[in-house]
């Protein structure tokens, strides 16, 4: 077993470092960590070392560093939004020690009077405030770590854009040390200068009559910006049904169009990832555009088809394919890069394609069903039903 080098302590905007930080500092030889956080954490007599730029070239020299003792200060808790998930990519576990302080989000809500487990923890330090647009709902009580001084302005105009103009918005300057300042407003009348180290809450507060966004799959079609090409509400709805998203796992949109499934897996589940092949320009500007607006921005597209385009991408969770399907041997590929227990979604409107369906199924079994939606329209002065376009899809889960 490694004996741990790397020793990630966590420090209190008061200077007050997390219990047997003193301990763990008095013993390294190197301690890492930005100009206030080494400022704050007063006399140190081993080498002090703030980040280098760019700041990722830091895991090289640490990785140089394992027969030193090396300690690095980060603010709260390194473990919740902070450098200790990104030294986990890169170190082993038993080779640090990990030393949590009160992290910023237990100090906001023990200020804010807000139950931490009926909060949302979120950051977009260094990430889109658009990641916030998929976290809004009425009643929503949202603790966020932010990027600087400009960010509650950022955010005032994003909550107004989505209609939640009068969310009561309060930062906590430098929480926990001696300059901690509180200003208050709402989203709507956001006008204040702010300090640039903040934690930022947000009491959530819908506009009158606003139509609310669900995480549920099944958004209307009017939510998506397209060219009539795209899988259809109802028919989106059941398909990732079958798709089954779940927390952290990554899926494959064969054929993205204008995104609406890829997005909608991104919403579903937190953490989830999505990689969408799209080989014309104009569709993937839809989609990345539709990705922003919807508020997941970490969707991923490529200009590529399948199969050619599935080499050398992460192995996948699950497969939707949306287009394409007569393409020669991509029910194959899409088949062969699942792992056991990995889902395969496939949509077809075409005899063509619906026969491509067919034979999978009659291989290899699954679920094969058709689907049909018909909507209310008028006609004349009545009523009458109007049929879409029937879809076949064919569900498989790889042994």
């Amino acid at each position: 077993m490694t004996s741990p080098w790397l020793t990630l302590i966590g420090i209190g905007e008061d200077g007050v470092l997390a219990p047997g930080g003193a301990e763990a500092l008095g013993q390294s030889d190197i301690v890492y960590g930005g100009t206030r956080h080494l400022e704050l954490a007063g006399s140190i007599q081993a080498e002090k070392r703030t980040w280098p730029s760019p700041f990722t070239s830091v895991f090289d020299e640490l990785a140089d560093l394992k027969t030193r003792k090396v300690a690095i200060l980060a603010t709260g808790d390194p473990m919740w939004f902070g450098i200790g998930s990104s030294l986990l990519k890169r170190f082993n576990a038993d080779e640090m020690t990990i030393l949590p302080s009160l992290s910023a989000f237990q100090l906001a809500a023990s200020r804010m009077g807000w139950a931490v487990q009926e909060t949302e923890c979120l950051s977009v330090h260094g990430r889109p405030v658009d990641l916030l647009r998929c976290a809004l709902y009425p009643g929503a009580r949202l603790i966020t770590l932010t990027s600087g001084a400009d960010t509650p302005r950022q955010v005032a105009d994003l909550l107004a854009d989505e209609g939640y103009g009068r969310t009561g918005m309060t930062v906590l300057e430098h929480i926990g040390g001696e300059r901690e300042r509180r200003v208050a407003g709402t989203a709507e009348n956001w006008s204040f200068e702010v300090a640039g180290f903040h934690t930022l809450c947000l009491d959530v507060v819908a506009d009158p009559g606003l139509r609310l966004r669900g995480r549920t799959p099944g958004l209307p079609d009017g939510a998506f910006r397209h060219d009539g090409k795209m899988t259809k509400q109802d028919i989106r709805a059941v398909t990732l049904a079958e798709l089954k998203p779940y927390p952290g796992a990554l899926l494959w949109d064969i054929g993205a169009g204008c995104g609406s499934i890829a997005i909608e897996w991104l919403r579903s589940a937190n953490r989830t990832r999505a990689i969408g092949l799209e080989p014309h320009a104009e569709r993937r500007q839809m989609a990345a555009e539709n990705a922003v607006a919807l508020g997941v921005p970490q969707l991923e597209l490529k200009d590529t088809a399948a199969p050619d385009g599935l080499d050398g991408l992460p192995e996948p969770d699950a497969i939707f394919i949306g287009g394409g399907l007569t393409v020669s041997g991509i029910v194959d590929a899409a088949l062969n890069a699942l792992p056991s227990g990995g889902r395969l979604v496939a949509n077809a409107v075409t005899l063509e394609s619906e026969a491509v369906l067919l034979a999978a199924y009659q291989a290899l079994g699954g679920t094969l069903k058709k689907l049909s939606v018909h909507r209310a329209s008028a006609v004349g002065g009545l009523t009458g039903w109007r049929p879409l376009m029937p879809v076949t899809q064919w569900s498989y889960t790889k042994p």
